[in-house]
């Protein structure tokens, strides 16, 4: 059931209820993954656009994509069309992409740079700031203020060189949203990162799944050899976080140094990004930022996934890399290492989580149960159900994290009483 609130903004109710989620929403120990509808039913997406991705902040883009004033780009935000402008002030601006006249697509374009916005129907004409001028045959209307007639604007912030939009105007600020996530990247200028490749992927398989999939290392031994021997499935530590962000890294063991096809970065024309303290050396960083911006940060660049849902059992993800814009000016500079790598890695991943997508339609499956491998999905998951039971109690989950530390401190003992 959907109530209209106010323009641009609805208040949905949600079709899943706290009692439908109430087994996920307990003790590590005793406690079942999310249950099978919240993967395929339409409502369930509907209510998940609605309530979490409206009302909160998305990745959309980069501020490297529009450097110059007039250049924008179009995304498409819970069945949106928004055009994103950096107008002649260099002020980043986002606007609905629907004319104010008869409701017509303004920009068709997928991005480009324009002077101003020119509807194609009937040429209501508005400046890179949301302004309208006077249409033709408009300047005897009555009651016609040009101030209330602009392009419809969409609330946008920028951390780190990311774009996010809200596109129901009505979140904290985006610092605040946050939560202490902004602190642990202060060292870092990600802005100054270029993007060195975007690799599109149109995943069959519902975007949760996704998220869940790059929450945990548990599928790496028999999915991922090739990273698993680099980085092993048992290693590594969760950072604390407090906000829509969790995070945790995993070593680089042995004679490699990140994550590529060789493990080398120096043969490849990369060194260490600026801000990588001692301690960051030979550690790749993950991070699952509320709703769906995955950030994977190595010693030598930046990966990131942006998880787009389309349908409940199809997803857009555009898997981007950015690197030091003087390592990139380098003759000897050459990307193909990492991006092929994890090329590999996205497509591993995205074959069994077509493959649970498929499983979870059966009549036969029920929600399974956690392992203390999958302490970052049980995490998400929680996170998801008690957004889905919207009862105002919130899952603490710090017992889930001990747990998981455990199994993995038990199994790094096992690795080296069999090495030993």
């Amino acid at each position: 059931m959907i109530e209209q609130r106010d323009r641009g903004s609805r208040q949905v109710v949600s079709p899943v209820s706290a009692a439908e989620v109430a087994a996920t929403r307990t003790d590590l120990r005793r406690a079942s993954l999310l249950p099978p509808a919240v993967y395929h039913d339409p409502e369930i997406l509907a209510y998940e656009l609605e309530a979490w991705f409206a009302d909160g902040w998305v990745c959309v883009g980069r501020t490297e994509d529009i450097r110059l004033e007039g250049e924008y780009f179009l995304t498409s935000l819970c069945n949106e069309n928004i055009i994103v402008v950096r107008d002649n002030d260099q002020q980043i601006r986002a606007f609905f992409n629907v004319c104010r006249h008869r409701g017509a697509t303004i920009v068709k374009d997928p991005n480009g740079r324009v002077p101003r916005f020119q509807c194609l129907y009937h040429a209501w004409v508005y400046d890179l700031d949301g302004a309208l001028h006077m249409p033709r045959f408009c300047d005897q209307l009555e009651h016609f203020d040009l101030n209330e007639w602009g392009l419809i604007p969409v609330n946008v912030d920028v951390w780190q060189g990311f774009i996010f939009l809200n596109i129901n105007n009505n979140a904290a600020p985006l610092l605040e949203s946050l939560g202490d996530m902004p602190q642990f990247f202060d060292r870092f200028d990600l802005a100054a990162l270029r993007r060195g490749q975007l690799i599109e992927y149109d995943v069959q398989a519902n975007w949760k799944a996704i998220i869940e999939n790059y929450s945990e290392c548990y599928h790496c031994p028999g999915v991922h050899p090739q990273l698993n021997k680099i980085t092993p499935f048992n290693m590594g530590e969760w950072i604390d976080t407090e906000g829509p962000w969790r995070a945790s890294w995993m070593p680089v063991v042995g004679e490699y140094d990140t994550l590529t096809m060789d493990g080398q970065m120096t043969e490849h024309g990369r060194e260490l990004l600026d801000g990588m303290t001692e301690d960051d050396h030979k550690k790749v960083y993950y991070f699952v930022v509320w709703p769906n911006l995955l950030i994977s940060l190595h010693p030598d660049y930046l990966m990131t996934h942006r998880v787009v849902p389309i349908a409940p059992g199809r997803t857009y993800v555009a898997c981007e890399f950015f690197f030091d814009p003087e390592q990139m000016a380098r003759p000897d500079f050459d990307p193909s290492d990492a991006t092929e790598f994890w090329d590999l890695t996205n497509r591993q991943d995205w074959n069994v989580c077509e493959l649970q997508q498929a499983g979870t339609a059966s009549r036969a499956y029920t929600a399974g149960r956690f392992t203390a491998m999958e302490g970052g999905v049980y995490a998400f998951d929680v996170k998801v159900a008690d957004r889905y039971a919207n009862d105002g109690v919130v899952t603490h989950i710090e017992e889930i994290s001990k747990a998981d530390a455990s199994a993995k401190l038990a199994g790094r003992i096992k690795r080296r009483a069999i090495a030993g």
